[in-house]
């Protein structure tokens, strides 16, 4: 049974701009480039649409404008139909000279792209320039896609380093689009003291067009007491949990364990409140005969949870909604993760659903919570370090407290065998049986958790590429964010056991090996260097190499990135930034983005 819980609003959509030389004339200028300048637009959409998917799986919707553009009334006839289309994202193509400021896109809201054919026969790259610098000229930042080799004007072909950037410029428009009009909700507050989970409304709404909205977590007890959820979703739901989710060892000293009884209670409990929370982020129109009120949501496409420690002193833990509603499946089968932020660290939870727009995959929550050098590892193990990790001279362990997509247990293969967090909607029945039988549930630390419940415990036992990311808010600096690529690192299995035990060993495990560059003085000189710079005590990670999308991303939104290791050939932000500085790309992107502000209104 799918999941019917859907979000108001619509889909992002890339509207193509074929510009066109407007002089007609007896040569008729315009008539000979119809032809080539509407194939420039075809073949764009072509690209988006066999290479570009929204996150909940579904393809991208791309527009062309009705006719090619080469005065400014085809400008406004083209805006008046992507107004109508809901057009977010533009790309405007062309193989020639055209009229600048007459051509371009002049909406504000609208994320922007340019691509000018090279080639000889007609100045496109001429007008890219041009019209480059007055996007700039006018504060309307512009993305630049121009290739390296020069076409032949009746080339049909999109060259490799062309289809890089458009594909580039594609996902990360729509990954930042996506966001506006939703909502995130916090359910609770501050956790410990925690300052990710200081909520920061006008970020979210400045820089993100987010909605925040908030209910108390007595909400939930209210909504268990009085029977305000899916009865017969809760029993299929507790049916499905007691049958596939295996039954961990209980960590705690004997005369603080719970009961039997409660044991199976808080299984209930737990469940419920799983129920309960998706219907909060989503609602649920099964509650509209009865509860017209509470089958609304808030139309929430991320949320967080306080837990800490009002409710674990006494309740059971949240766990159990949180690693599961960040998990590409559930008891209805696969569907598009929820995404649910342990202690309501809204920062690590806004990183985990930057990450799942791009990608389509689960992303993990954890804490940031060791360095281990190759040399503690030896001394403690007697093991030798090898591989990413031997690079990096040690890893980091990211591990947290039951709450990580089960997903990053690493069972599940690709096409081409190897380890892969796949796409939600490519996880299959025996997927998923893998990821339960990799996963157990262990009665939580009553330490920790008075209340009980249970944490989810897996290890992520293979080799695979992923990205870390944490957003950071400095007082009179504003957002920033921070990327490491890296690697998942296997160890033996002694070694996993020994090193594991020296903090929980009932919560998920991963070991993280970034790549470094063995620059002294550099942030990814080794993993201790990206441990002592990293921003927080908590991350968000996804399956691949996809720093660079998270930094034209970044730049979209008007967010800097503060510290990443990612290869500078591959980073694609619109043409202005160059006009803040090209030695130094950092300091280059932070004045860019003061410059222009969030796409919503003024931070400060």
């Amino acid at each position: 049974m799918a999941d019917q819980r859907k979000l108001v609003g619509g889909h992002p959509v890339i509207g193509i701009r074929p510009v066109i030389d407007g002089r007609k004339g007896p040569l008729d200028v315009r008539g000979a480039l119809e032809e080539q300048t509407m194939s420039m637009a075809k073949r764009a959409k072509k690209l988006f649409e066999d290479k570009l998917f929204y996150a909940d799986g579904s393809k991208v919707k791309v527009v062309i404008s009705d006719c090619t553009i080469g005065r400014v009334r085809e400008s406004a006839l083209c805006a008046e139909q992507f107004k109508r289309e809901g057009v977010d994202i533009t790309l405007t193509v062309t193989p020639c000279w055209c009229y600048g400021s007459e051509t371009m896109d002049m909406d504000p809201n609208t994320i922007k792209g340019v691509w000018g054919l090279n080639a000889t026969e007609r100045p496109g790259a001429v007008y890219l320039a041009s019209v480059l610098a007055t996007h700039a000229q006018k504060g309307l930042p512009a993305f630049g896609i121009y290739g390296r080799d020069v076409q032949d004007a009746d080339d049909e072909n999109i060259p490799a380093d062309v289809e890089e950037m458009l594909l580039r410029f594609g996902r990360a428009s729509i990954a930042a689009a996506s966001l506006r009009g939703l909502s995130y909700l916090q359910i609770g507050s501050v956790t410990m003291g925690i300052g990710g989970s200081i909520m920061d409304q006008d970020f979210l709404e400045s820089y993100l067009g987010m909605r925040v909205e908030s209910v108390d977590e007595v909400e939930v007890l209210r909504r268990m007491d009085e029977g305000i959820y899916d009865h017969e979703e809760f029993e299929r739901a507790l049916a499905w949990t007691k049958a596939n989710c295996k039954k961990g060892f209980d960590k705690n000293p004997d005369w603080i364990q719970k009961d039997r009884k409660t044991k199976d209670e808080q299984w209930e409990f737990t469940v419920k409140m799983y129920l309960i929370i998706k219907d909060l982020m989503r609602g649920n129109e099964k509650l509209a005969d009865k509860f017209p009120e509470e089958a609304l949501g808030h139309n929430a496409i991320c949320g967080g949870f306080q837990g800490q420690r009002q409710w674990t002193d006494h309740w059971p833990n949240c766990d159990y909604p949180e690693a599961f509603l960040s998990t590409s499946f559930d008891y209805d089968g696969k569907r598009e993760p929820y995404i649910l932020a342990t202690e309501n660290d809204i920062l690590n939870g806004l990183c985990m659903l930057f990450e799942k727009q791009l990608t389509g995959r689960s992303a993990m929550f954890s804490d940031v919570r060791t360095y281990w050098s190759g040399d503690s590892v030896k001394r403690v193990t007697g093991y030798e370090i090898e591989g990413h990790a031997r690079e990096a001279d040690g890893f980091l362990h990211l591990i947290n407290s039951g709450a990580s997509a089960l997903d990053f247990s690493g069972v599940c293969t690709g096409a081409d065998g190897k380890p892969e967090i796949k796409k939600w909607w490519e996880i299959t029945e025996e997927d998923q049986k893998k990821i339960l039988e990799a996963t157990t549930w262990n009665p939580a630390d009553n330490g920790y958790f008075r209340g009980g419940g249970y944490s989810s415990r897996f290890l992520t036992a293979t080799e695979m590429p992923v990205t870390m990311l944490r957003l950071n808010l400095v007082k009179g600096l504003g957002p920033f964010l921070q990327i490491a690529e890296g690697w998942t690192v296997a160890l033996p299995d002694q070694v996993n056991e020994i090193l594991w035990k020296r903090t929980d060993y009932t919560w998920p495990c991963t070991w993280f090996a970034p790549r470094v560059d063995h620059v002294p003085g550099s942030a990814f000189c080794t993993a201790y260097d990206v441990m002592k710079n990293w921003g927080a005590n908590h991350g968000s990670t996804v399956y691949g190499h996809v720093g660079a999308d998270l930094i034209t991303m970044a730049s979209i939104l008007r967010i800097p990135v503060a510290m990443h290791n990612i290869p500078s050939e591959k980073i694609y932000r619109p043409a202005v930034w160059n006009a803040f500085g090209t030695e130094d790309k950092e300091g280059a992107d932070f004045r860019a983005c003061n410059a222009f502000g969030p796409l919503y209104k003024k931070y400060r």
